[in-house]
């Protein structure tokens, strides 16, 4: 499947949480962040909130601790292993940030799965504290979309994918994602390529307002039992040439009958 590049977003879509919340909810800080959310973009914030958890004795092991717990669904675990045995390209474009994905991908064994992580730059400074920085410096070279929040574009980073496979290579994408971030990317997609809302969250209700703006395939998923069996499946299809179903007018997703190979339910 060298053909196939499947793009994960990564909260509620790989984790089924957001994981700047979880993290300053489990360590018992939900009520500084709301009162500073109105007041500074949400990226500045979550550095903000780093700096907060160490002025009052919350440590990295702590965050780790936080991060090593958060909720996923095991077969989202399994759709990622199997897509990799079978030699697609996995890539994450987030808007969490690398301390928080790279921990819990470690945690789960799954971070050799991808060979890039597109996402906020978080490291641990001289002081151990935790540093969140914005993927575009904003200030100075702002990215212009008005469809996305001032730290990030996926896009834009998805067009740098694409670019980047363009060269004399035939590959198709598969785009998973939730949030309203992950509708700029979407629409970025070509007539080859699918695109994987999940169902309910804010890119499927702009996706739904008007399908047609929308290149790729479109097949809506609900949780991770969904995710592993329409990813696999449109792998499959990509893999045995043939083309994909098409959404429906009303943009719901007709149920895939046909099985999947034995191959894929394997990787546990």
């Amino acid at each position: 499947m060298a053909g196939i590049v499947v793009v994960f977003d990564f909260d509620k879509t790989i984790v089924d949480c957001d994981s700047d919340n979880w993290v300053v909810d489990e360590l018992g800080f939900n009520e500084l962040f709301n009162r500073l959310l109105p007041t500074m973009p949400w990226n500045t914030l979550m550095d903000k909130m780093m700096m907060e958890l160490h002025s009052h004795g919350k440590t990295i092991e702590d965050i780790v601790q936080v991060l090593q717990r958060i909720p996923i669904h095991p077969r989202i675990i399994h759709a990622i292993k199997a897509a990799h045995a079978l030699g697609c390209d996995l890539r994450i474009v987030s808007d969490a940030n690398t301390f928080f994905i790279e921990t819990i991908l470690k945690h789960l064994k799954i971070k050799e799965c991808f060979s890039e992580i597109n996402t906020n730059p978080g490291y641990i400074n001289g002081e151990e504290r935790l540093r969140i920085l914005p993927y575009h410096d904003f200030n100075n070279s702002p990215h212009g979309c008005t469809l996305c929040p001032p730290n990030m574009c996926k896009g834009e980073i998805i067009e740098k994918i694409q670019d980047s496979i363009s060269s004399g290579e035939k590959k198709r994408v598969i785009y998973l994602g939730d949030g309203s971030g992950d509708y700029c990317p979407s629409l970025r997609l070509k007539d080859k390529d699918f695109v994987m809302p999940r169902k309910n969250f804010p890119v499927w209700e702009l996706i739904c307002k008007d399908p047609l703006l929308i290149k790729a395939e479109i097949h809506e998923w609900s949780d991770g039992e969904e995710l592993e069996r329409i990813s696999l499946q449109l792998i499959n299809k990509i893999s045995l040439g043939e083309s994909a179903q098409n959404i429906s007018a009303d943009c719901k997703l007709e149920t895939i009958r046909e099985p999947f190979p034995q191959v894929l339910l394997a990787h546990r």
